[in-house]
């Protein structure tokens, strides 16, 4: 997923984390932007490194609310499996990093990023699967009809040192338009970068195509 639209037309430029409930809620947003014009995905790192969270009791009850409030704005379904399942494994980690990687493989591979993006939000926040797990990730791109030898290998060459740089570029384009979080929409223009306000759209996926599409006809 490079940084910039080279093809000198219309693109909106994504910036997300797949842990973002925000972003989860995001999801139609994401889905029928990439309808309207090419949406390039940058992925911000929310929880990587020292920010990697192991779930607890605490992480439960922080993010539980926002949860819920998410849900209730947006119609986006959160799973029991998630709930009562995922977030009861005092096991499981909460890593950004795996998932931004299997994106990564993705796209590499078959240009396909945003749909392992929205694969991985599902199995998360739906099914309560642990996603920063390789056999889990691996599963997951199968199942979109990836080749799983090719994922794999994908994967495991996408090392550190580039997932670092790409999370450095997404953050360094966030910074560029003014953004402070996830999600972040930014549309492009003739080498013009403009953020866009996509909180007021959520839960309203035709409006924001729409509003989107008014950009498309300039």
């Amino acid at each position: 997923m490079s940084t910039h639209n080279t093809s000198g037309t219309t693109a909106l430029h994504y910036i997300y984390d797949p842990l973002c409930g925000w972003c989860y809620g995001a999801a139609p947003l994401a889905a029928v932007a990439r309808e309207v014009m090419p949406v390039i995905g940058h992925g911000g790192g929310m929880m990587m490194g020292t920010n990697r969270q192991q779930v607890s009791p605490a992480l439960r009850n922080y993010v539980m609310p926002y949860d819920h409030r998410i849900a209730e704005l947006t119609g986006q379904p959160f799973g029991d499996d998630y709930f009562n399942g995922l977030l009861l494994d005092d096991t499981a980690v909460f890593d950004s990093a795996p998932p931004i990687r299997a994106i990564l493989a993705a796209e590499e591979i078959a240009g396909r990023g945003l749909d392992m993006l929205a694969r991985l939000q599902a199995a998360h926040y739906v099914e309560g699967k642990r996603v920063a797990d390789a056999e889990v990730l691996r599963a997951l791109a199968e199942e979109l009809g990836l080749d799983g030898a090719a994922f794999v290998q994908a994967y495991a060459r996408i090392g550190e040192a580039e997932l670092q740089q790409h999370v450095a570029a997404s953050r360094r384009l966030l910074a560029q338009v003014g953004g402070h979080g996830f999600p972040t929409f930014v549309l492009e223009q003739d080498g013009r970068f403009e953020m866009l306000d996509a909180g007021r759209w959520l839960g309203e996926p035709d409006a924001w195509r729409e509003h989107l599409s008014a950009y498309t006809r300039r």
